[in-house]
């Protein structure tokens, strides 16, 4: 599904004159995820254990589908802040419910909708997203290094792309072009590894791979391969990984690259590529953990644990970029999750699944607030010479921490939704951030890492001084907005038409009936919901995870 309308998309945009159409091509997109999501639920019940395809070149199994699923939910999200207006007309008197079914709202002013906005201008956005979510779902249901290297390649030189779309920055080229030659060494290691594995086992095969690390006779002299050989290949080959999931001490191009690229792009950089990289390790470690020498490869994770933990912790109080301070706490996250990973026992990976989506989920929540208030700040002029000043500010109007001072004043519900996302980050109970660390320590705990336990919790304890330091900005300090003088007096003008396009009334508005679209505003506070009220409904979602962890472990 997802290579046919590649296809067409392509076709259609060579014959396409009008770039101010890209909208529709992006709702396209989100129709075919849906499809791929209806296509994928529909096989759940086929697979149990597994199937192989392509001569075991991939591998479907139900936590590969499952995260399918969970990738195109994603993606349609970040889909929509491209697909839909970002501003609307919401005047109370002429919003019932009838108004709503039989009447349209008309109104004559392309600025407030922003429909001039480059974000709607690029109709190779949606086409490029394809590739890196079929890279993605590849890479998931990988079984051969052959294809891995096929999928992680795919998926990234999508991401490259991405990175430099918006032609006309500056910025987001000398990031895009940061991210092509720090992506190109990590694939480098990757390969590597490949071939160090391949030389050693004679096979690309991961199900040959498996096999060998499971063998346990290794005390006979006349074995082909050496263990030690096998761990050292794997090391490299994760290093590789590392890389491009920015743990540390492989983390230096994430912040340049996060803070240079506009803020829609980093919000499908930041998660789509952890996604399936963690997913692919995840049953790397399951199936060569049970290794042959004293020291096993995934020693590497916990020791990237460990460095991610203190330096997206450390380095990040010192920012008052926004996206770069989100940058290093996404390190520090990581750090979590490759603690998970490392571990490897029946709780962890059932911590880490359950971390994983929380922490997509709750990263995603901060993007799209932080795209929201942008497109919310319209009507506002700073008295600050610094943000007038900012380079791309068209495409990432909030890059500073300072300018989400006092914005608790312009818009209160915005501004909570914020605050909750970040508490979450920081791990305060009882919402979902804090459940998923906890989980993930207890299992530590069992496995006696006490020291990497301690590490984690004082980390947490410290990321709480710029997380809150955040709220605090927006709650406690006086706006250095004003409302433009330009509006501040200017009555706008619109009809409400019925269906068949006869004027029924005219209507007068101010520029504080100009609000956040409809489909921005129901996606923010639906994943806020689910971030507040997680206590509950958690049945399913820890079911569903349990389930998984049961089909991963006896199968």
């Amino acid at each position: 599904m997802i290579i046919v309308s590649i296809l067409s998309l392509l076709l259609s945009n060579a014959v396409n004159l009008r770039r101010d159409i890209s909208i529709l091509y992006n709702r396209i997109a989100i129709l075919i995820l849906v499809y791929c999501i209806l296509n994928d639920l529909s096989s759940l019940t086929v697979v149990s254990n597994g199937i192989g395809l392509h001569g075991g070149l991939l591998l479907i199994t139900n936590i590969t589908q499952i995260f399918h699923i969970f990738l195109f939910i994603i993606s349609i999200l970040i889909l929509s802040l491209t697909s839909f207006y970002p501003r609307k007309v919401w005047v109370s008197e002429y919003s019932s419910l009838k108004d709503l079914v039989f009447n349209n709202f008309v109104y004559y002013n392309t600025k407030i909708i922003n429909k001039m906005g480059e974000h709607l201008k690029i109709i190779e956005y949606p086409l490029i997203l394809l590739f890196i979510i079929t890279g993605a779902i590849f890479l998931m249901s990988t079984n051969d290094l052959i294809s891995i290297f096929l999928a992680i390649e795919l998926q990234s030189y999508g991401l490259y792309i991405l990175s430099s779309i918006y032609r006309n920055s500056e910025l987001s080229t000398s990031g895009g072009l940061i991210y092509f030659l720090l992506g190109g060494l990590s694939s480098c290691f990757i390969l590597l590894g490949t071939g160090l594995i391949y030389a050693n086992s004679g096979s690309t095969s991961l199900d040959g791979l498996y096999i060998i690390t499971s063998i346990s006779d290794i005390n006979s002299t006349d074995l082909w391969y050496k263990p030690y050989y096998i761990n050292l290949s794997l090391v490299i080959f994760t290093i590789g990984f590392l890389f491009k999931i920015s743990a540390a001490p492989f983390h230096f191009w994430s912040p340049d690259v996060y803070d240079a690229i506009p803020t829609i792009v980093t919000t499908f950089v930041a998660l789509v590529a952890k996604v399936s990289i963690f997913i692919l390790l995840l049953q790397l470690v399951y199936y060569t953990n049970n290794s042959f020498t004293e020291m096993s490869w995934t020693f590497i994770l916990l020791m990237s644990s460990l460095f991610s933990l203190i330096i997206g912790t450390v380095v990040g109080l010192t920012q008052f970029r926004i996206k770069r301070l989100f940058a290093y706490s996404t390190i520090s996250h990581v750090g979590f999750m490759l603690l998970a990973l490392g571990i490897s026992s029946v709780e962890s990976t059932q911590a880490f699944i359950f971390y994983l989506t929380q922490y997509i989920l709750s990263n995603l929540n901060a993007f799209m607030i932080l795209i929201a208030i942008g497109f919310s700040l319209y009507c506002y002029t700073s008295e600050n010479k610094e943000h007038e000043e900012l380079m791309d500010k068209t495409n990432s109007p909030i890059q500073l921490v300072n300018q989400l001072k006092g914005y608790f004043h312009i818009n209160p519900f915005l501004a909570i939704s914020l605050a909750i996302t970040i508490f979450s980050f920081a791990g305060i109970p009882p919402l979902v951030g804090f459940f998923g660390k906890q989980m993930v320590l207890s299992a530590a705990l069992d496995k006696g890492l006490i020291f990497l336990s301690l590490v984690a919790i004082l980390t947490s304890v410290i990321s709480g001084v710029y997380y809150l330091g955040i709220v605090k900005e927006m709650f406690f300090s006086k706006p250095d907005y004003k409302v433009n003088t330009l509006l501040e007096n200017l009555t706008l003008k619109g009809n409400v038409v019925n269906n068949n396009k006869e004027v029924i009334k005219n209507v007068n508005f101010q520029y504080n009936n100009i609000v956040i679209s409809s489909p921005f505003a129901f996606v923010i506070s639906t994943i806020t919901l689910v971030i507040l009220l997680f206590l509950f409904m958690n049945k399913e979602w820890l079911s569903m995870g349990t389930i998984l962890v049961q089909i991963l472990f006896n199968s």
